[in-house]
Parts: structure tokens; C-alpha cells; sequence
């Protein structure tokens, strides 16, 4: 579906489950910015429930990534009213998923000066267009 993030190089992801520590299976670089893509896996099923994104593209051109780049986005991102490291593992269990796959892209770099807002506003509209409606995560954009 999201044939677009074939461009970005750095890219990569990485399996949780409920009964794992985020920060230790997260494999996303601490000094980057970009998107993330969030599948469920329950009952053999593959679904998307979220689309993010972290850095914010400054007045003079230049990316400001947040401390601990798009991996602390990632752990201790605020979503389901506390850090994803405690509530994604309660999501988890509360709809019986089983794990998490979480890929992530490395958008705003000397090869690709894409604003990673922009790309994730690009991946929820295509998404959009073919379900009619946003990934079951994410609230609102």
C-alpha cells in the first residue's frame, strides 16, 4: 500500500510483544527523524492500526529532531493517555494482540529531505483513500 517508503534507505523494523520492554527491542537510531508504521498481529490476521511520525521542520529549513530522535518518539511517545512503553503492552492485551511489527523510516537526511509530518500526512491519506477511514490508533490528524 505504501509503495512511497521504498525510497528512504535507512529504514527497518522490529517485533514487540506485550511481555517485552520497548526500549530494549526497539532497534530505531536515537539521531533521526521520520515515520513509523504500526501492524497488529492477532489471530494470524495482519492489520494497521498506526501511522506516526517525529521532527518538526524549522523556519530556516533546518529539522529539529527530538532527544532520542524517532526512538524516543516511539517508547515514550504519549498515546492511550501514557508513554507507549506502558500503554502499548496494555493496548496489546486488552484487544488480544499478539505482537506488534513496527517499521520505521529515516525520512529528512543528506540523501532525502522529506518532512516527516508531510510524509505521515501522505501515508494517512492513502490509507484514507482505500479503507475510508484512519489506521484504528490513530485518534485524529
Amino acid at each position: 500500500m505504501f509503495d512511497e517508503l521504498n525510497k528512504y534507505k535507512n529504514n527497518n523494523h522490529f517485533f514487540f510483544s506485550a511481555d517485552q520492554s520497548l526500549a530494549s527491542v526497539c532497534n530505531t537510531p536515537k539521531n533521526i527523524c521520520g515515520v513509523y508504521v504500526v501492524f497488529a498481529l492477532t489471530r494470524g490476521k495482519v492489520v494497521l492500526v498506526y501511522i506516526g511520525s517525529s521532527g518538526k521542520m524549522q523556519k530556516d529549513g533546518k529539522i529539529r529532531i527530538r532527544k532520542g530522535g524517532l526512538y524516543d518518539r516511539i517508547v515514550n511517545g504519549k498515546q492511550f493517555d501514557g508513554p507507549r512503553r506502558i500503554s502499548w503492552p496494555d493496548k496489546m492485551k486488552a484487544e488480544n494482540i499478539e505482537a506488534l511489527d513496527i517499521y520505521w523510516y529515516d525520512t529528512f537526511n543528506n540523501k532525502t529531505l522529506d518532512i516527516p509530518a508531510y510524509i505521515e500526512a501522505k501515508l494517512l491519506q492513502k490509507h484514507f483513500e482505500v479503507t475510508g477511514f484512519l489506521p484504528e490508533w490513530n485518534e485524529e490528524f
